[in-house]
């Protein structure tokens, strides 16, 4: 890992899939996981994702707050797209 890479944690966004527009700090641990298991995609965003799953399985997604900007709160999560017994 290296230093630079932190800050594109808190900036980057997924790219493609379930979580696309999500930044990759915010991801869920599953979503992580099921990563971990099935293999990283190749380039900056395999790295980024494989750094965060690191940090997320070890319980030290604490150590991006100090680079987030004042006030930030957790993205909220989307809305179902899907409406059930409507």
């Amino acid at each position: 890992m290296k230093p630079e890479h932190l800050p594109l944690l808190l900036t980057r966004e997924m790219p493609f899939g379930k979580h696309q527009g999500t930044v990759i700090a915010d991801l869920p641990s599953t979503y992580l996981s099921w990563f971990a298991r099935e293999g990283f995609p190749k380039g900056e965003i395999g790295e980024l994702l494989a750094i965060m799953y690191e940090l997320d399985h070890n319980a030290l997604r604490g150590l991006l707050d100090p680079l987030r900007p004042p006030g930030w709160r957790s993205m909220p999560k989307k809305a179902n797209k899907h409406r059930f017994g409507t």
